[in-house]
Parts: structure tokens; sequence; C-alpha cells
């Protein structure tokens, strides 16, 4: 009788494991695999990395995809399996996450920031049948064959007019400064301040002058895109010695001069995504929009269109290209926010801008990208 009540109980089980079994079988494997490993700061640094999950979650819309083990739920199908992975704090573990991601079978790899350049190079080459790619580093001899492409932006171009905006918003106070703070002090970040100084300059012939365009960084090391108490003392000090926009190129330090630009009633300006929007927009803490009423707009560096367009082409069926891919004015690489919540705050200069815009397009406006270029193009403005 015992046996008897034993078999009974275990015949559901056993049916209910067979089903089980089943439905995993019918579970359609992914087509296409495609991985992000973070840099320092995650998910949720408002910034360069958010950037690079939006563009995750436009391919999961668009081509029938899911974001793996993503607390968001990001699901419109099966065709295309997307997973990011998240640094520690430090970064150390950049080629161990990107060697995970290899030994599970993505097809495409991206290493946000160019903090990964020595590590994808060398995973690239244990895993020769991947595809990399590599958001702001630099590596040197790479061919059309190669299985890594480095993604480069103009960074100095949507830079330019951000400043040109600045200088537009100041040109009718004399003695009003415009001040830039740089994340980590290297010729990537330089790249923005040269920008935006030639682009304040342009606009304002007040601040050709000496001392009117103020620049600091955080620091010498990655940990400088991840400190907000350093920014918002910059910014502080900025702010005190005349400054009425501060922009910002330091990932997920920015917050610390959105939070001082509050406290000082003035204007800042973001960076990679649109940081302003994403204030004005998070129902979870209303301090956040109080915040967003001092971003000015954001200098889009488009890291989610670099994601989705060297994506598309995987899924396209197209061949991906090692190499180098730069993003800028003419491909919408680069640019300025405009939303719902500062158009109104922007619209006097909108069209001015579009102008500016048209111009470095056709090659009239050549925006200096270091800051001897910065110099040069100042000393030549009439």
């Amino acid at each position: 009788m015992k046996k008897l009540l034993i078999l009974a109980l275990l015949i559901p089980v056993i049916a209910f494991m067979g089903c089980q079994k089943k439905e995993a079988a019918k579970a359609p494997a992914a087509k296409f695999k495609i991985g992000i490993v973070f840099d320092v700061g995650g998910k949720g640094d408002k910034s360069f990395n958010d950037s690079a999950y939006n563009g995750l979650v436009s391919l999961a819309k668009d081509f029938k995809g899911y974001i793996k083990d993503d607390p968001a739920n990001v699901n419109f199908g099966t065709d295309v399996e997307l997973k990011y992975l998240e640094p520690k704090q430090g970064g150390q573990d950049r080629e161990q996450l990107l060697r995970v991601l290899s030994e599970e079978g993505y097809n495409l790899i991206f290493g946000v920031g160019f903090m990964f350049t020595d590590s994808i190079a060398k995973v690239a080459k244990d895993f020769p049948k991947t595809h990399y790619a590599l958001i702001d580093g630099y590596v040197p001899d790479l061919k059309d064959d190669s299985n890594l492409t480095c993604l480069a932006f103009a960074e100095q171009e949507g830079s330019f007019l951000v400043g040109a905006l600045s200088g537009l918003m100041v040109a009718d106070k004399p003695k009003a400064k415009v001040g830039f703070i740089g994340g980590m002090d290297l010729p990537l970040i330089h790249k923005f301040q040269a920008g935006f100084i030639a682009g304040a300059a342009y606009t304002d012939k007040n601040l050709r002058a000496k001392g009117m365009i103020l620049g600091q960084y955080i620091g010498k090391d990655g940990s400088a895109f991840n400190d907000p108490k350093t920014a918002a003392s910059i910014a502080t000090t900025m702010y005190k010695n005349g400054s009425e926009i501060v922009y910002h190129a330091a990932g997920g330090s920015g917050t610390g001069l959105f939070e001082t630009a509050k406290a000082a009633g003035k204007l800042a300006i973001g960076v990679d995504s649109d940081q302003g929007l994403g204030y004005m927009t998070n129902d979870k803490d209303p301090a956040a929009k109080e915040i967003g009423k001092f971003i000015l707009t954001s200098m889009l560096k488009r890291v989610d269109q670099a994601v989705y367009l060297t994506s598309k082409d995987l899924i396209g069926g197209a061949t991906l290209k090692g190499g180098y891919r730069t993003f800028s004015l003419a491909d919408n690489g680069v640019g300025y926010a405009l939303n719902d919540f500062n158009k109104d705050k922007l619209g006097a200069y909108t069209a001015k801008l579009d102008e500016l815009k048209a111009k470095i397009v056709s090659g009239e406006i050549k925006v200096p990208a270091d800051d001897a270029g910065a110099a040069d193009f100042v000393k030549g403005l009439k």
C-alpha cells in the first residue's frame, strides 16, 4: 500500500518534470548574442553607460530581442539575446568580464570606454571568431579583417555647439564667465574642452579674453569619472568666480555639478546622454526634477547609436569590419539635447546652432580637438 501511495505521489512530479523538459526544448535559441561590459559607474550613471544601455533597449525593440538578467525585464522576443555586465568599482575585472561573455558565445562584444583598450585587444586575440568593439579606445594597426573595431566620436564638434550656446546666452553679460569640468586628465577629454572653448569664444567675444573660460580636471585615473564630491567642489568654485554656465565631461561625477548648479541657482550642461531629460522624468525621486531645471542641455555623444548601428550591421547579415569608425555631427553621432523641458530655454538659439552645425559639417568651421588648436582658433577670431 505504501509503495502504491509513493508511486501515486511521484507520477505527477515526473509528469511535471517531463513537461518542463519539453518546454525547455521548445524555447528557440537566439539568432544573435550581443554583449556589453560597462565601465566604472555601471548602469545608472546617467551618462556614458546609460547611453550604451539605451542602445541595447533599442536593439531589443527593433529586432525582437531581450536583455538577459536585466531587472527592467526588457523583452520583445527571442531572436536577439542581449546582455550587460558591470565591473567592480576599480574596474580591475574588465578583462575577466570580457572573457565571460566570450566563453558564453556572444557574437559581438562591446567594451565601453578607453580603459578597456589593453584588455579587449588581448581577449580579441584569444577569441578570433568573436567580434569586439571598443568605444573611445585606440588599438593600432587594425585592418578590415581584424575582429576588433574601434568606435570613436567627434566630441569636439558636439562640444562646440554647447559652447556656442553658452556664449550666446551670456553675450549680454560682459563679466559673465563659463566653465568646463573634465573627468580624467587625458587627450580624449581635452577634445571636449577644446570644442567647448572654441564654440563659446566664437559666439561671445567677451569670452575670448584670458580667464573668462574656466577649466579644471578631477583626477589622473579612472576614478575621476565617478567622483561627484570633487566635481561639486570644483563647480562651487567656478560659480563663485563668476561662471554662469558649467559644462562637464566627467561621467558619473557630473551629478555633483548638477546638485551644485541647483544650490547656486546657475546652469549646467550635461554630457553623453540627455541628462536633463533623465532628471525631469524621474518620478521616483522628487528632488530630481528640481535639479533637472538647472540642466540647460547635454552634449550628446551617441554611444547608443554606436552600439545600435554596429549591432544592426551584424543582425542584418553584414560582415563586421575591423579597424576604425568615427561618429560625428554629419551622421548625428554627436549633438545637443533638445526636449520638451528645455525647448523654451533654447528656442531663441536653435536656428543659430543649426547654422553652426551646417558650417561644421561642410568644413567651413574646423573645430579644434586639443588645447593648442583651441588657443589658435580663439586667436584667429575677429
